[in-house]
């Protein structure tokens, strides 16, 4: 009788012992997932994302078009046809045959970079029939028939995360690097990734909630926010800080800045090189940030009103008062820029001066296309919104998971790969940080976001009424430096331009900027990056036209900012000490920005 190798019978046991953790943590998250779902008892809609006229509206169009739907049917077989006589041959032993092309064939992208899904005969078969397939059904849903504009982008963007859900990367049996690491490792790695699993489970309270960079290795004010100043100010809503200079000499006008609560304010200041802050300290302005709280229960009955008064004009107030300006620049960023843009036209009808200029980055005014996020808005969704924010605000982690849906692959499915089955530990990087470091939203301040700007597009349409005041984008006044981002889905740069041009009582500057929502903002002119583009004239119809008329530049688009408000920021005066006049209440960052809501 042969001895059996040791070594094998050591490698048995560690794979059983490996497979039985697998199954016990399965169970315990199972367990954990049932006791969640028992635990919120509360009525579900049936389809709280409203999709069905959608899909009703796609189905209209695919019946009333079958010429359409066969000839783009037939030449999908014939690439799927072509694809598998590659495939024999190259299984044959031809590996230099190339794959079919198909004109509607889904870019490859990031999620097969592994060497097997080329040179491995059966996973190149499954990712190029992957490619094929998805690019077809995409293609379809684009083009087939008729369908109302919002009807075929919601169509769209689920079709979009269908297709994504099924390529073939995220799953086990399918996913040539999962595999590999699973006999490598003797799966230890999808014991180490259930595990991962359970403990996102466990962090979003029986929702899962994926982890996309190590959320223990940065520290809110030591490795981020971390620019030095105080809070001058505080009330329920809002923390005002005020940074310390830089410089001998300032100019007298400050700069406050408004961001947006939908996240937190520190991408304005994420590190020493990233950070727009430092940047506008060291030329010589005097800069005030507002960090908005991280609402609870307690925060139930504010109201855009509210964070107009005590948010914005409190802030504006406390500014003027610790600088002894009579007025100030106001610098906005996302939904932060749709307030201030409400706040600029109701001062402006009020004849009031306190606001030298405003600034706004990548904010959207007219919402009549308001990019992807425009899917999770209607009626019926914000009736389904309202029943998850019956605490009197809307969960952090639902908003984040609507944020990661646009763009599923890079931001949901890659992370379930790396970290649940192939059991890495996401790498840490500051923005993917503060990406996850979200925040809750004031019940009554989304509903009539979303309602009055998204549904109803009050403002663009002059139907808004805040403070008891009817306001329009016209009402504006002063001087308004408008920032765009070329690629940005969820402020798309067209939309802002038509926002821009409805400006029509101020003095616009309109600013196109590369990159996207974050990266074209958050662009410091040391990194060398991207380009902006620069035309005075207004008029153009499109963005295309302005476009072609525009000038181009390279590099950050800062510099040309820092001259524009320079000319409007007065004479240069001693630099200013935070919290002189008003006090000091904490060193910056302060309190309100640290609290998280997974550790609440």
């Amino acid at each position: 009788m042969n001895e059996e190798d040791p070594t094998l019978v050591e490698q048995s046991a560690e794979v059983a012992a490996n497979m039985q953790e697998v199954l016990e943590t399965s169970q315990k998250i199972w367990t954990t997932f049932l006791e969640a779902q028992a635990e919120d008892a509360r009525p579900r809609a049936a389809d709280p994302l409203n999709t069905m006229p959608a899909w009703l509206a796609l189905s209209r169009a695919i019946a009333d078009n079958p010429q359409q739907v066969a000839d783009a049917t037939l030449a999908f077989w014939d690439a799927q046809s072509r694809l598998w006589q590659a495939s024999t041959l190259k299984w044959l032993g031809a590996k230099d045959t190339p794959m079919p092309e198909s004109p509607h064939k889904s870019a490859p992208g990031k999620r097969f970079q592994h060497k097997d899904w080329s040179e491995n005969a059966l996973f190149d078969y499954l990712k190029e029939s992957y490619l094929l397939a998805s690019g077809f059904i995409n293609h379809t849903v684009h083009t087939v028939g008729d369908m109302d504009p919002r009807e075929r982008k919601k169509a769209e963007f689920y079709t979009r995360n269908f297709v994504e859900a099924l390529n073939p990367a995220n799953f086990f049996a399918l996913n040539p690097e999962v595999l590999n690491a699973t006999a490598e490792q003797r799966g230890a790695n999808l014991v180490r990734g259930l595990k991962m699993m359970l403990s996102d489970l466990e962090r979003g309270k029986g929702q899962l909630l994926i982890r996309q960079t190590d959320m223990d290795a940065f520290e809110v004010g030591r490795d981020m926010a971390i620019s030095p100043g105080a809070v001058i100010y505080q009330n329920d809503i809002l923390q005002l800080i005020q940074y310390a200079p830089t410089t001998e000499k300032v100019h007298a006008k400050p700069i406050l800045f408004i961001p947006p609560w939908i996240n937190k304010f520190y991408v304005l200041d994420l590190n020493e090189k990233k950070s727009m802050v430092k940047w506008l300290v060291a030329q010589g302005y005097t800069v005030f940030m507002i960090s908005w709280i991280n609402p609870d229960e307690k925060q139930k009955d504010e109201t855009w009103d509210s964070y107009m008064t005590k948010g914005a004009l409190e802030a504006i107030d406390a500014a003027l008062a610790e600088t002894g300006q009579k007025s100030l620049h106001l610098a906005s960023y996302c939904i932060g820029g749709t307030l201030t843009g409400t706040l600029m036209a109701y001062l402006g009808k009020k004849k009031d001066k306190r606001v030298a200029s405003a600034t706004f980055f990548t904010a959207q005014l007219d919402f009549v296309d308001a990019g992807e996020l425009q899917v999770f808005v209607d009626d019926e969704t914000i009736k389904a919104v309202d029943e998850e924010m019956e605490k009197g605000y809307l969960p952090a982690q639902k908003m984040a998971h609507a944020f990661n849906m646009l763009r599923s692959n890079d931001l949901i499915w890659s992370y379930v790969v790396n970290n649940y089955l192939l059991g890495k530990d996401p790498f840490p990087f500051d923005l993917l940080y503060w990406n996850a470091d979200s925040t809750a939203m004031p019940a009554h301040v989304h509903h009539f976001y979303l309602e009055n700007f998204y549904t109803r597009n009050a403002f663009a349409t002059g139907k808004l009424s805040v403070l008891d005041t009817t306001i329009t984008l016209g009402d504006i006044r002063g001087p308004v430096y408008h920032v765009a981002t070329k690629e940005d889905h969820i402020a798309p740069a067209e939309s802002v331009y038509r926002g821009a041009q409805m400006m029509t009582g101020a003095d616009v500057r309109y600013v196109l900027s590369g990159s996207g929502h974050i990266a074209g903002v958050v662009n410091p002119p040391a990194a060398g990056k991207y380009q902006y583009w620069t035309n005075p004239d207004l008029g153009p119809a499109t963005l295309a036209d302005w476009t072609d008329a525009a000038e181009e530049t390279q590099g950050s688009w800062w510099p040309d900012w820092d001259r524009w408000l320079s000319e409007r920021s007065g004479r240069m005066v001693a630099a200013r000490v935070p919290g002189k006049v008003s006090g000091i209440i904490e060193p910056a960052p302060g309190s309100y920005v640290k609290v998280r809501f997974d550790q609440r």
